[in-house]
C-alpha cells in the first residue's frame, strides 16, 4: 500500500548536510560552517512547473526608453543563460539591448581584440569619438570664417570707397570725378569679383562639411589596434547603403586596418554607429 502524507505538510525526499571547514587568517582557530539543504515535495512540483513554462528574464519594456540600469541586469542575465544553453532571448532583441547599452557607454558591452580561426584576422571593437568630431567642426569653422571674410570684406570696402568717393566729388572738377568714380568703380567690382571666387567655394564646402557633422553622416570612430595594442583613429561615414570597410593604417605598427560599421535606427530621426 502507498504511503500518504497530510496536505500541507510538505514530504522530505532527500536532506543533505555538508561541513565546510577553513583555519581563520588571524585567529588561527578552525573556522566551520554547516548548511543543510532539504528539497521538498511541494517544492519539486514547483521546480517542475518552472521548468514547463520556461525561464523568465528582466522586464524592461521598450528598449528604446529602459533605463540603462535595467539593460545592464538584462544583459547579464541574458548572457548568463546563452552560456549556460538556456537562451532567454531571442538574437535580434540580444543585438538591440547591446546597442543600447553601447549607445550608454556601458562597460559590459565592452569587447577586447579577440581572434577569428575562420577569416584568420584578428577584431577589436571601435566606439565614437565626440571629441574628435569636435576638433574638426572646430578647423571647418576656421575655415568658414576665412571663406565668409574673403567674400564680405571686398563688398564691405567696395562699398566703403563708393561712399567716400561720393563724398570727395563735391570737392573735384566734373571731370576729374567721373574718372575717380569709374576707377573706382571698376576696382571695386574686380575686388568683389576676386573675392567671391575664391571665397564662396570655402564658405560653400565649410558649411556643407559642418551640416555633415551635424547629422552625423561623417563619424569618428576611436579603437585599439589589434596588433599593437595602440589607439586608433578613422572618420567613417554613417551611410546605411555603404558596405565596404573603411581601411587605415596603423601609425606605430603600420599593420593594414579595416573600419567595419553598421547604422542601427533608434528612434526617428536619430541614428547609433558602432564597430
Amino acid at each position: 500500500m502507498a504511503g500518504t502524507c497530510p496536505p500541507g505538510t510538505p514530504h522530505v525526499i532527500r536532506t543533505t548536510v555538508t561541513d565546510l571547514s577553513r583555519t581563520g587568517s588571524r585567529t588561527g582557530a578552525p573556522l566551520s560552517v554547516r548548511r543543510s539543504y532539504a528539497v521538498s515535495a511541494a517544492a519539486a512540483a514547483q521546480d517542475g512547473r518552472h521548468r514547463l513554462e520556461g525561464p523568465s528574464c528582466i522586464f524592461v519594456g521598450p528598449v528604446e526608453t529602459a533605463s540603462q540600469e535595467t539593460l545592464e541586469a538584462l544583459y547579464r542575465q541574458a548572457r548568463e543563460a546563452y552560456y549556460g544553453g538556456e537562451p532567454l532571448i531571442v538574437d535580434d532583441m540580444f543585438d538591440r539591448v547591446e546597442l543600447k547599452l553601447r549607445w550608454y557607454g556601458s562597460k559590459y558591452v565592452v569587447k577586447y581584440p579577440r581572434c577569428s580561426l575562420r577569416k584568420q584576422s584578428t577584431y577589436a571593437d571601435a566606439e565614437e569619438d565626440p571629441s574628435q568630431v569636435f576638433a574638426l567642426a572646430s578647423v571647418w569653422l576656421l575655415i568658414l570664417c576665412f571663406g565668409s571674410s574673403a567674400c564680405l570684406v571686398p563688398i564691405v570696402y567696395t562699398i566703403a570707397q563708393a561712399c567716400q568717393d561720393t563724398f570727395d566729388s563735391g570737392t573735384l572738377y566734373n571731370n576729374q570725378a567721373s574718372v575717380l568714380e569709374f576707377l573706382a568703380t571698376l576696382n571695386g567690382m574686380l575686388f568683389m569679383l576676386f573675392g567671391s571666387m575664391i571665397g564662396y567655394p570655402i564658405a560653400s564646402a565649410s558649411v556643407g562639411a559642418l551640416q555633415g557633422l551635424w547629422k552625423n553622416d561623417l563619424v569618428a570612430l576611436k579603437g585599439v589596434c589589434p596588433n599593437c595594442g595602440e589607439e586608433v583613429f578613422a572618420f567613417v561615414k554613417s551611410d546605411r547603403s555603404n558596405r565596404s570597410p573603411h581601411r587605415v593604417e596603423c601609425h606605430v605598427c603600420q599593420s593594414s586596418l579595416e573600419f567595419r560599421t553598421k547604422v542601427e535606427v533608434l528612434a526617428p530621426g536619430f541614428s547609433f554607429i558602432f564597430k
